[in-house]
Order: structure tokens, then sequence, then C-alpha cells
């Protein structure tokens, strides 16, 4: 299952033009400022918005063409995950995810009997019969996300599922999310505005400015080579991978991170780029993450520099001008990273 895509539309001051592909079961993620046109091109996909020209096409059909074809919402394969869910308030849990269903033509029984088994897969059965307003933000989007796939769509789209939800929250159903999009078989369409959910769900980032693409491919692509202000800010943070236990990390890459922030097993763990102090001579004082490394990378972006280590902990700073010429860093110096404990937060992954 796959999408190629190009969408060309004019939507007031808005002017998009994006061409975007999906293989089967992968995860993309679009991010970009606000007005970057995420959600129209969400939109657009999912029937809602005419293009003007280019064209969808999901498997192989022509779902819009901007002239002979443009099948309307209803009959398309694809669901949709709205950001602040349009459940029906009147409708219990099971109802909602079996509108879809039995708008499709599909009988009351078998509908409710296919809806029952959806909130079972997401991990609440028990709220069946609850409406929404009595249930929580994690489940409302359990239940948003299970009326999205209950039909079984070839393309999904997300539009910030996880943005009415508070930060203690979010990182449960993050990972519950993070299970359902990879059970999926069909392509997934994820838009957000936080780097870490496009970091722990996506496969692979689409960074739309101005209506245009400016950059995409995996976070550590992204991050490694920002193509603009923006995308260094979003994305530029340290992202690495290992086994976590009792507060420590034991990185893929060899290195150890100890972190206040409690996980278990695989995990992830985040480390903003200005919470990393670089020392030419082993540093001493109070930081738990010391590791020696080799600038492999320096990159000026605007009032600050991107100083890339190598190395057992490998880590990506970002210092003052000055602060390079005082350390006088060139590409194979030898420097020492420090990172304090309370700076990274890691997560399951």
């Amino acid at each position: 299952m796959s999408l190629d895509a190009h969408v060309m539309l004019t939507l007031g001051s808005l002017d998009l033009d994006v061409e975007l592909t999906v293989a089967g079961a992968e995860t993309v993620a679009i991010l970009g400022p606000n007005g970057a046109g995420k959600t129209t091109l969400l939109r657009a996909l999912a029937g809602l918005l005419p293009l003007d020209a280019g064209h969808v096409n999901l498997d192989g059909v022509i779902l819009d063409d901007a002239d002979a074809v443009n099948v309307v919402p209803e009959r398309r394969s694809v669901g949709v995950v709205f950001q602040d869910y349009l459940l029906f308030p009147h409708l219990s849990a099971l109802d909602n995810v079996a509108f879809g269903l039995r708008s499709r033509g599909v009988g009351r029984r078998e509908a409710r009997r296919l809806a029952a088994t959806a909130l079972e897969h997401v991990g609440i059965a028990a709220a069946n019969s609850v409406k929404p307003n009595q249930l929580s933000g994690g489940q409302r989007q359990a239940v948003a996300f299970a009326r999205a796939l209950v039909t079984k769509p070839r393309l999904l789209l997300l539009d910030e599922p996880l943005a009415a939800l508070d930060q203690r929250a979010r990182g449960a159903v993050r990972r519950d999310l993070r299970t359902q999009l990879q059970d999926h078989t069909g392509a997934r369409v994820l838009v957000t505005h936080d780097p870490l959910d496009a970091a722990a769900l996506a496969d692979r980032l689409v960074i739309v400015e101005h209506g245009r693409v400016m950059q995409s491919g995996t976070f550590a692509e992204v991050s490694a080579r920002p193509s603009s202000e923006y995308v260094a800010e979003l994305v530029g943070v340290n992202l690495l991978r290992g086994t976590a236990c009792n507060g420590r990390l034991d990185l893929e890459s060899g290195g150890q991170l100890i972190a206040t922030t409690p996980a278990t097993g695989t995990a992830l763990a985040i480390v903003h780029p200005r919470s990393v102090a670089l020392h030419r001579e082993l540093p001493g004082g109070s930081p738990r993450n010391v590791a020696m490394g080799h600038v492999v990378g320096i990159e000026a972006l605007g009032d600050r520099v991107r100083v890339r280590v190598d190395g057992p902990v490998p880590l990506v700073a970002e210092i003052t001008p000055a602060a390079l010429l005082d350390l006088r860093l060139e590409l194979g110096s030898q420097v020492w990273t420090a990172v304090k404990a309370s700076e990274i937060t890691v997560f399951p992954a």
C-alpha cells in the first residue's frame, strides 16, 4: 500500500505545492511552522479540499487529478484522526467507532461488533458505553484512533493526535500510538509540531515551510544537516538510542548516559545541543555525563555554531562563535563533552 501525491492548491494567502510519497507500512511526519500548509495538505489528501492541480494516487488508484477525477471523502479508503478528535458527544464510544462503518453501509449489529473489537484493540473495551465527555484525553484519542482504523483504510491521516493531551498523559499515549501505528499495514501521514512525537512515531520526516517541502529524511539525517533556522530549532536535538535500567542508558554507540528520568528497556534519550558543554581538557565539577570524542563537523547557524562530536556518546553542541575561537576547535580536534543528568530526557522507544 503506498501513496503518491502532488498537492497544488491556493487557500487564502497559502500557495501549497507539495510532493509526497509514502510507502506501505511507513509513517511520515509532516512538520512545519504555523501556516506552512500541513493541515491543508492532510485535508486535500482526505478529499476535504479540491486540488487546483496535481494528483493523489493511492495504491495505483487515482483519487484526485484536479480534472476528471475527484473521489468524494466517504469513498476514499482514508481514515482521519482530527486534532480535536471530533467525537459525537451524544454517542457512546462504541457508537462513535461504529459510525464510520454504518456510513459505509455496514449493518448495525455487525458495525457494533467490529467497533467493540477495535476498542479492545486500543485497550479501552471497558469504555464501550461511555460518552466522550466522561472519558480522559487519552481515552478520547484512542476512540478517535479506533474509529479511523475500524474501516481498514489504506491511508491513515493524523492531525496533531497528541496535542490535546497534557504532558503527563502524552508519554503513555505516545507509546500506545506507536504500537498501533506499527500494527497498521497501510501508509500513515502524521502532522505534528513536536519533534519528540516525530522522533518516536515516524520513520521519516518531511519539513514544509511556506507551502513547499524544504527538507526530508530520517530524524538523524534532518538533524545532521538542518536546511533552515526553523529546522535547526525544531529537530536540532540529540536523539540517542539504548537500553535503560535504573537511571542508566547504555547506548547502541557504546557509551553510557546517566539521567534523572526513569525508564526500563529499549529507550531514547533527548539532549538539547545547548545543554552540551565542550572542554579541551577533562572537566571537573558536577556533570554526571562526560565523554571524549573528536570534532567531525562545524556549522554556523546565525548567532550560534553547531559542533558535531563523534565518539562513544555522539553529540551535537551549540556554542557561540566566541567559544569556538576560545576552544580553538577545528575538524579532528579532540574534545570532551559534558551534560548534566537533569538535562537529559529518557522515554521508552
